[in-house]
């Protein structure tokens, strides 16, 4: 576990240092010049949404948004200081402050709908593979984007809930792009998406078996804006002004469906005719505390984490 910390520590030092003091000032338009990671899925459309009403702007943020793979691949980037803020799966933030990385939540995300078979996150294998449900997956290789991660922890829970030995899955670690090419490759048995990539896989005719993030919690935080605590202590302000636009951000898409579906193509690779089939997830204002402490809690059983999560700490 303590390779993992010195491994993102030797990324950390690779990456420009380009914002260790706060934000800077553009030229001559007097905005904060800001760098957010986000992977491109749909999760983050309340962040490309915000940009586009201009709710960063009107707090004076000019927002750069830089595309990765995954919460576990945007932390580098927070401590470091090339980004001043990400988006991630609450279990990467964890894994790292079990670390020793100083990571604080002052954003909710993104959480799971609560719906079985409808959410937006799913595993899916052939059609016509054996495997029934998450049960069945013992013994089974099963792709995920980052391993360590939300994936693998809420499949597991799956595997669980429906009375296999979770122990006994391996998990591949894969972009998502390249999933159901490989599963249809038969490079792997399942795999976990969240969406656009969930709608491609069931429009291309692989059945869902199991909705993971649903059989973890109902109203399952997913994911969460999060930053360093030197940034929470050098600049302060910023990251007030950064939170109040993601809350306005976050309604805005939540009340605002058909304009999630409209701005999901214009940083991902979606097809237009399966934009209307999109599951989307839900943006609630808030963190749902307790559906953390339920993931911090299977990640001590499956030894993500050294010792119970001070979720205290979590949050700024």
């Amino acid at each position: 576990m303590r390779r993992q910390l010195t491994a993102l520590l030797g990324i950390a030092v690779l990456v420009p240092a380009t914002a260790c003091g706060g934000a800077e000032e553009g030229e001559g338009d007097g905005l904060r010049q800001v760098t957010a990671g986000a992977i491109p899925i749909v999760d983050v459309a309340p962040l490309h949404l915000g940009v586009e009403q201009g709710f960063f702007s009107d707090r004076g943020i000019d927002l750069e948004i830089q595309p990765g793979s995954g919460g576990a691949a945007a932390i580098p980037g927070v401590i470091s200081g090339n980004f001043e803020f990400a988006f991630g799966n609450v279990v990467s933030v964890m894994v790292a402050r079990d670390q020793g990385l100083p990571l604080k939540i002052f954003s909710n995300g993104v959480a799971s709908n609560g719906e079985q078979g409808a959410d937006f996150s799913a595993v899916f294998v052939l059609d016509d593979s054996p495997v029934q449900d998450a049960a069945d997956l013992e013994g089974m290789t099963v792709a995920a984007n980052n391993l360590k991660n939300i994936g693998d922890t809420t499949v597991r829970q799956s595997v669980r809930k429906a009375g296999g030995d979770p122990s006994s899955v391996e998990f591949v670690e894969m972009g998502l792009p390249d999933m159901v090419p490989a599963l249809e490759n038969e490079q792997v048995d399942a795999i976990w998406l969240v969406e656009p990539f969930t709608t491609m896989a069931a429009e291309a005719g692989h059945r869902e078996i199991a909705s993971n993030l649903v059989d973890t919690h109902p109203d399952l935080t997913v994911a969460a804006y999060f930053t360093s605590e030197r940034m929470l202590d050098q600049d302060p302000e910023l990251i007030a002004d950064v939170e109040a636009a993601l809350r306005e951000s976050l309604a805005y898409a939540q009340d605002n469906p058909d304009e999630v579906r409209r701005i999901v193509p214009t940083y991902t690779e979606i097809d237009q005719a399966l934009l209307d089939q999109l599951r989307l997830p839900r943006w609630p204002a808030e963190v749902d505390k307790e559906s953390v402490g339920v993931l911090a809690d299977l990640m001590l059983q499956d030894g993500l984490i050294e010792s119970e999560a001070d979720l205290e700490a979590l949050y700024q």
